[in-house]
């Protein structure tokens, strides 16, 4: 199968009539994979996917933006907001596919007007020559099962959130164990062994006697109650898990606010301003031994200078006093001296120059006693000068040093505080943010407590339903003759085993094939190919489990969030190579989170590999410039087109090329 054209009117941003040809024929003789569609978000990508899928399943097409929509509203929704009312939205989808080895083509059109005539798009199925073929619109449903089931189609047509929850999943969603389930043909068995359950129960019916028939009926009509009831509380369990979502996100938003304007402060501003009082009384104090200090000895740090002048000055007249006392007793020992020299009769010579030298001694000493004392000091005074310099001066300053840095550390301290206080909301602002958070809480409990009756009345249901199977069991075990339609019966659950078994071996076989591709695929898109060397998928849940080259288990947490995505898209490519159809992908926001390692890995590998036809749908950060680059440089794409939105109106419109 591939798409050939995809042609939009009127259909969600794209206004007016707009193609894109989605040929991956160059030529006649060259073809390429990629068609690469780049667009900003919001910018219309969804739409197109959305598009492709209406075009094929009408009414069953699993839509981004339907919800819980009907589908008369959603064709609605799907209007243009500049459309005139007059006229139609419209969607062609052009693809071509092997039909008794002849290639076929078929061109998709579905219509529609603002409000659609009974909730319906209108289907034509045109042939090559463009004739309608009335007969195939009216069997297209099953026409299009054989050739791209529902079921499988979330294999081929996915995006960057679908492998976002995969790969944080542990147990993959119901929509890919749906699609796992089609794949390997197990709705088939499911499917048989439901037939089988109501042919029993027909078989039942024809044997019960008339008495009991009314018990019968009456017992499988309240099974029926119960199961319709169960899938009307199953939408509406999922209706209120999205508007839990919805609150949860809100009530979010009004946190953030409540932050942001200064809620949290305003609720804290009596804490705040004591917490500034008791800084302030602190700084007071601290103040306060400063003024004590400043009255004690340390102004004389201002003369310092002076005060070791001062110290000096008394050192030297000490000296000079005790000069004084020694000069006296000098004289005499000196008269001694010479007195002695005589005796000793020395020379003349020799005694001159003792006398010379004596003289000249003398004279220093005498000199150094003329100089007059001004300040008049003692030793004890002196010293204790020299203690307030050395020591209680040099304390005093280290203490008011101290004392200054711890003041200013407070001073800082309420100048944050005060700018704190002044960000708090006003009393108005603030009753205001509080009650928007109140509020918002009060609807995150009245969304979770409705959640949460729902789901006891949920598995109420359940318990109920199994109840109930089981007494009608028990009836028709007790009740019902088996005469002539036991074997029936029996052999109903015979084959209700065997198809079991059937399913057990079936599951086995296709998974062990699948377990091979999705092994291939994760190592050949992993740049680290030793973490992995087998990959293995559970038989009931479909959960992953990774094994290292010497088969111990590796745990998932072990690997990164891109690792976890392309073990992803190596699941979904490996899901699809095992499938044997020779379908296109359609990828919506392929990157997500990966690094440029891995990113690399994916461009250069799974994109020209992935099929014959790859129709990307990427942001310009997603698919950037270096990739595209390398995807032409590969020659790996055939077409480009650049989705360009304007806001102003809220339009899209499709141009050839890139962002690049």
């Amino acid at each position: 199968m591939k798409f050939l054209e995809l042609v939009l009117q009127n259909f969600g941003p794209y206004c007016g009539k707009q193609v894109i040809n989605l040929n991956p024929e160059i030529d006649e003789e060259n073809s390429r994979p990629i068609i690469l569609l780049g667009g900003m978000n919001g910018g219309g990508k969804t739409t197109l996917m959305d598009a492709i899928r209406l075009a094929l399943y009408g009414h069953r097409a699993q839509c981004s933006t339907r919800g819980n929509l009907s589908y008369s509203d959603f064709l609605t929704q799907c209007v243009n907001s500049h459309t005139d009312p007059v006229e139609k939205t419209r969607i062609e989808l052009v693809f071509e596919h092997i039909e008794n080895d002849k290639p076929v083509k078929y061109r998709v059109v579905r219509t529609w007007d603002k409000n659609p005539k009974d909730g319906k798009d209108h289907l034509g199925i045109l042939d090559a020559n463009e004739w309608l073929d009335t007969a195939l619109a009216n069997i297209w449903d099953e026409y299009i099962e054989n050739l791209l089931p529902l079921g499988i189609s979330n294999l081929f047509l996915f995006d960057g959130e679908q492998v976002k929850e995969l790969a944080e999943q542990e147990i993959p969603p119901p929509i890919v164990v749906e699609a796992i389930s089609g794949l390997l043909g197990l709705e088939l068995a499911e499917r048989l062994a439901v037939d089988l359950e109501i042919l029993v129960n027909r078989k039942r019916k024809e044997i019960a006697d008339i008495k009991y028939l009314a018990n019968l009926e009456e017992i499988e009509n309240r099974l029926k109650e119960q199961q319709k009831e169960y899938e009307i509380e199953t939408l509406n369990l999922a209706s209120l898990q999205e508007k839990l979502k919805e609150v949860e996100l809100h009530q979010q938003e009004v946190v953030d606010k409540f932050i942001s304007e200064g809620g949290k402060i305003a609720g804290e501003r009596s804490q705040l301003e004591k917490q500034k009082s008791e800084i302030t009384a602190s700084a007071e104090k601290t103040r306060q031994v400063m003024c004590e200090l400043a009255a004690d000895i340390l102004p004389l740090a201002l003369i310092e200078p002076l005060l070791n002048q001062t110290y000096t000055q008394g050192e030297k007249e000490l000296h000079i006093q005790e000069t004084k006392i020694a000069h006296d007793l000098l004289v005499a020992r000196d008269k001694r001296l010479l007195d002695l020299i005589h005796n000793l009769a020395l020379g003349d010579d020799k005694v001159d120059k003792i006398k010379h030298f004596i003289n000249q001694e003398n004279q220093s000493l005498e000199e150094t006693t003329t100089k007059q004392p001004w300040l008049l000091t003692n030793t004890e005074t002196l010293h204790q000068l020299d203690n307030i310099i050395r020591h209680h001066l040099r304390s005093a300053k280290k203490n008011a040093e101290d004392k200054l840095n711890i003041l200013q550390t407070k001073e800082e301290e309420i100048i944050t505080l005060e700018r704190q206080i002044q960000t708090a909301a006003s009393p108005e602002d603030y009753q205001r943010l509080v009650d928007d958070l109140q509020q918002a809480q009060q609807q995150v409990a009245e969304a979770k407590a409705s959640w949460e009756i729902t789901k006891r009345r949920l598995d109420e249901l359940d318990s109920n339903i199994r109840n109930t199977k089981k007494e009608l069991e028990n009836y028709t075990e007790k009740n019902i003759d088996r005469q002539n339609k036991e074997h029936i019966i029996y052999s109903a659950a015979k084959v209700q085993d065997t198809l079991k078994i059937f399913r057990e071996k079936l599951t086995l076989r296709k998974l062990n094939k699948l377990e091979v591709e999705v092994t291939e695929c994760f190592r050949y898109l992993l740049h680290k190919s030793d973490l992995v060397h087998r990959v293995a998928i559970d038989t009931n849940t479909f959960s992953l489990s990774l094994y290292d080259l010497q088969g111990k288990p590796v745990p998932k947490h072990r690997l990164s969030a891109g690792e976890k995505q392309l073990l992803a898209i190596a699941f979904l490519w490996g899901l699809a190579r095992v499938s044997g159809r020779r379908l296109p992908v359609a990828i919506d926001t392929p990157l997500g989170r990966l690094d440029s390692s891995h990113r690399g890995n994916l461009v250069e590998r799974y994109f020209p590999s992935a099929s014959h036809q790859v129709i990307l749908l990427s942001t310009d950060t997603e698919i950037g410039k270096q990739e595209v680059e390398t995807l032409r440089e590969n020659e790996a794409i055939a077409r480009e087109y650049l989705l360009k939105y304007d806001s102003s109106t809220r339009q899209t419109t499709i141009q050839p090329g890139y962002f690049w």
